[in-house]
């Protein structure tokens, strides 16, 4: 394996566009953000593709937000970063839901991109 990646910083530079695109509801930008034959597993059953990110991030409600903290990372490989979070969706007209999320960035000749994409609700604190 090659010299070791700035992990974090390969994170953030994926996750910072994605997160200005979820903002501010441009779901064709949210997939830009994906390959081509990115797995994407949100809150609703899973799609293979962008376009099926796209849909995903249609369908949500105008006004909702993403703040995401990342816990963990590793490098797997050259071209492929592991990064483990914790995501907050705030929304204008009900409870902000929180997930951890789990991606596989990988380093493709467009850039890096999501290659994996697995959120996992956290039931209610209480």
């Amino acid at each position: 394996m090659a010299a070791p990646l700035d992990r974090e910083a390969v994170l953030r530079r994926v996750l910072d566009g994605w997160k200005a695109a979820v903002d501010t509801h441009e779901p064709q930008r949210v997939a830009s953000h994906f390959t081509e034959d990115a797995i994407f597993q949100g809150l609703h059953p899973y799609s293979v593709g962008r376009q099926g990110v796209a849909d995903y991030y249609d369908s949500q409600p105008l006004g909702m937000t993403a703040e995401y903290r990342i816990l963990e990372s590793r490098q797997l490989a050259d071209d492929l970063v592991l990064g483990y979070l914790s995501v907050d969706f705030a929304f204008t007209d009900r409870a902000t839901i929180a997930v951890n999320l789990s991606v596989l960035v990988k380093d493709t000749q467009d850039g890096w991109r999501i290659s994996h994409y697995q959120v996992s609700r956290l039931a209610p604190a209480g």
